[in-house]
């Protein structure tokens, strides 16, 4: 089992920046996709940006050009650099490892996530 604790989340002026962790610990060695979701009060928890074991990055529409998902294995620590944000992008940010499969777009399903870490709040004012 793989334990995720998120850090970085703080209130910006639209514009902004800023980024978020998410340091990784125990069976860090499983094939996981590595994902942010986010959820908005009142909305759907959504995918926002993916990493997967070979390095291939995917990310939301809503966030392409803007957020970047990076990791450093040595350090064994996922990041979010999120720049030019918007209000529509306060949210409860959540990093999570997702099983590994062959199924196109396994990454954004929540339902076969192993292991979520409690969160970040990420506020974004006009």
């Amino acid at each position: 089992q793989v334990q995720l604790v998120e850090s970085g989340g703080g209130s910006v002026q639209s514009g902004g920046s800023l980024r978020l962790s998410c340091a990784a610990s125990g069976h860090t060695n499983s094939r996981y996709c590595l994902t942010w979701f986010r959820q908005a009060p009142g909305k759907e928890r959504e995918g926002v940006a993916a990493i997967e074991p070979d390095g291939t990055t995917n990310y939301a529409d809503s966030v392409k050009g803007r957020f970047t998902i990076s990791q450093d294995n040595g350090k064994n620590t996922l990041y979010l650099q999120l720049n030019s944000l918007k209000p529509e992008d306060t949210a409860m940010y959540y990093c999570a490892a997702v099983s590994f499969s062959w199924v196109r777009g396994y990454c954004w399903d929540q339902m076969h996530t192993d292991a979520w870490g409690h969160g970040t709040l990420v506020t974004v004012s006009s």
